[in-house]
């Protein structure tokens, strides 16, 4: 199963109203959270452990490391869109405000008027991503964006169920031979 990514793409001067396919794309199926105050939001998913690249090392880049940084405008988001996968968080500061896409996102929510501030939006990307959260961590997670607000619940109880599922393999495979035939 390959490993959940996340990537935070600050871009202030980048309109999601602008006429490229990229933005077409990620405007479609994004959660944009108008009153998001971003200020900070970089430094915040650094110290979540993002590690800043360049756009066109972005696939070099998210093979060595869980969550990326990147800065830049519409060719960026493209070179983004275009390294992202199904197990991939995108995150975008634009000039709306912060725009979710990707895994585990509702592209279905919209614009969401709720006001947050970076610390919200970082611990929503670290939930997300399973990426460590500080002891010391006050913020709130943004439900509204999440598809499932329940995302860790879910994840906890499909990881049981396949648990149980291999050790009901492994109890069939550790009969003796004569216990796995019934020929009596």
């Amino acid at each position: 199963m390959s490993e959940k990514k996340a990537i935070f793409l600050d871009a202030p001067a980048m309109s999601l109203a602008g006429a490229g396919e990229a933005l077409a794309k990620f405007s479609k199926k994004a959660a944009v959270l108008v009153n998001a105050d971003a200020a900070g939001l970089a430094a915040k998913c650094e110290a979540l452990g993002g590690v800043k690249c360049q756009a066109a090392d972005l696939a070099a880049a998210l093979e060595k490391n869980d969550f990326c940084l990147v800065e830049g405008g519409e060719e960026a988001l493209a070179q983004v869109l275009e390294a992202a996968n199904r197990r991939t968080l995108v995150v975008a500061a634009c000039a709306e405000g912060v725009a979710f896409y990707g895994m585990a996102v509702n592209g279905k929510a919209g614009k969401v008027e709720r006001k947050v501030d970076a610390d919200d939006v970082a611990l929503t990307i670290a939930t997300i991503a399973n990426l460590p959260i500080s002891a010391d961590c006050t913020a709130g997670i943004i439900y509204q964006v999440l598809k499932d607000p329940n995302l860790k619940l879910t994840e906890i109880t499909k990881l049981e169920e396949a648990l149980a599922r291999m050790e009901q393999v492994m109890a069939r495979n550790s009969r003796e031979p004569w216990e796995k035939h019934d020929c009596a």
